[in-house]
């Protein structure tokens, strides 16, 4: 595991007005966010990221333009670059174009977006609008979006990386009842990442799809992180288990750290609109992982609740 160096005093400024949350660190603290390497190029990318799905479907109002540059821009400040999105996602890719014209540094964010749409010539121009929408020349990862239409998609995104329009290519899906499909196609058609949904309470692709993955040099996206809510549900009312304090001090940063901790997982994009709830997921980027026993431990008391 990489990791790119961060003062927390840096990375706190981002949260101005916000309180010190359990994970961050004192401010005199120096601390580093971890990071894995892509296996297609050796470029770092760092573990936590954030998923746009719903929470970056708003109207571009400057109240929500600015809540979510807050967000982005927290995420940057403490090391993170990953902003995954799709035209799927209805204003996503619009609101995340609006954001960067509000003063993001494009240069520091790793776009993610995916086609989703019927037929070679419609996906090559889905493609092209996403980019315009997101006020960016180059797509950093561009990914078949639950295998819709793979073979033709998959050609086109190669045509367009032999262009330099789009760095890496990428197959996804979200539901268990596709890994053995997406798995297929990983074999087939050989992409440089996979977008997979796996959580301590979603754990069916240890079972292939991530050794996989390592096997074929594959970067794994992790989604539905907290299984669509339904893990912080599982554990209301209840502490994080005394076994993994220190690892993780929140709900929150206990599910993520089970994902990361995983050697396959490359980056993991939980979707959130608050800001509060970005600088608790970001903590999970920090300090110690979870080692195979921890896990285990961690996933046996889910299991039993």
């Amino acid at each position: 595991m990489m990791t790119t160096r961060w003062n927390r005093r840096q990375v706190l400024a981002a949260a101005a007005g916000l309180p010190l949350l359990p994970g961050i660190a004192a401010a005199t603290e120096v601390s580093v966010m971890a990071t894995r390497k892509i296996p297609a190029s050796g470029e770092a990318l760092p573990v936590i990221g954030i998923g746009t799905y719903s929470v970056f479907d708003v109207e571009s109002t400057p109240a929500e333009i600015a809540t979510r540059h807050e967000i982005v821009e927290m995420m940057i400040r403490q090391g993170g670059s990953l902003v995954d999105t799709s035209p799927m996602y209805n204003r996503a890719e619009q609101v995340v174009g609006e954001v960067i014209r509000s003063g993001i540094d494009r240069g520091r964010l790793f776009l993610a977006t995916k086609v989703w749409i019927d037929g070679a010539t419609a996906g090559r121009e889905q493609m092209r609008r996403s980019a315009e929408l997101m006020a960016t020349e180059v797509i950093d990862l561009m990914q078949v979006h639950n295998l819709r239409d793979t073979e033709n998609h998959m050609r086109t995104i190669r045509n367009l990386q032999s262009e330099g329009l789009i760095r890496y290519s990428g197959l996804t899906h979200y539901t268990a009842s596709a890994h053995d499909a997406l798995a297929q196609a990983m074999q087939e058609f050989k992409p440089q990442f996979i977008q997979v949904n796996y959580s301590l309470g979603e754990r069916e692709a240890e079972a292939r799809l991530l050794p996989m993955a390592q096997d074929l040099g594959v970067a794994v996206l992790v989604n539905r992180p907290f299984q669509a809510g339904r893990l912080f549900r599982a554990v209301a009312n209840l502490e994080v288990p005394a076994f993994a304090r220190g690892i993780a001090d929140t709900w929150g940063q206990f599910f993520l750290k089970y994902i990361i901790s995983h050697p396959a997982v490359t980056c993991v994009i939980p979707a959130t609109s608050k800001p509060r709830h970005m600088l608790d997921n970001l903590g999970a980027g920090f300090g110690e992982m979870p080692d195979a026993l921890t896990r285990q431990r961690m996933a046996e008391f889910i299991t039993q609740l």
